[in-house]
C-alpha cells in the first residue's frame, strides 16, 4: 500500500460529546439519538459545521466479522444551548 498521502494532523476539537456505538453502521441512527437526548437533558446543541465535524473512529471493522460485532465511537462537536 502506498501511504505517501497520508499526513499527521494535531486537532483542537473542543467540547465534545461521543458514545460507543456496537454494531452495523446502519443502526447508528439510534446511538445519535441517546446523544441528542443526553445534549438537550443537560443545556447543550450539537455544533457540527464545516470547521467542526462530526468523527466516526472504528474499533473493530471487518468485513470478515459479522456487523453486531463491530465497535465505533460516535463524537459530535457540541455548545451549550441559548
Amino acid at each position: 500500500m502506498d501511504f505517501s498521502v497520508a499526513e499527521y494532523l494535531s486537532i483542537n476539537e473542543g467540547l465534545c460529546v461521543q458514545m460507543l456505538h456496537k454494531g452495523s453502521f446502519d443502526d447508528e441512527e439510534a446511538t445519535v439519538a441517546v446523544m441528542d437526548e443526553f445534549l438537550k437533558q443537560n443545556g447543550y446543541v450539537n455544533d457540527i459545521t464545516k470547521e467542526r465535524l462530526h468523527h466516526e473512529i472504528y474499533l473493530y471493522f471487518s468485513r470478515e466479522v459479522e456487523p453486531e460485532k463491530w465497535k465505533t465511537i460516535i463524537r459530535h462537536p457540541i455548545k451549550k444551548a441559548e
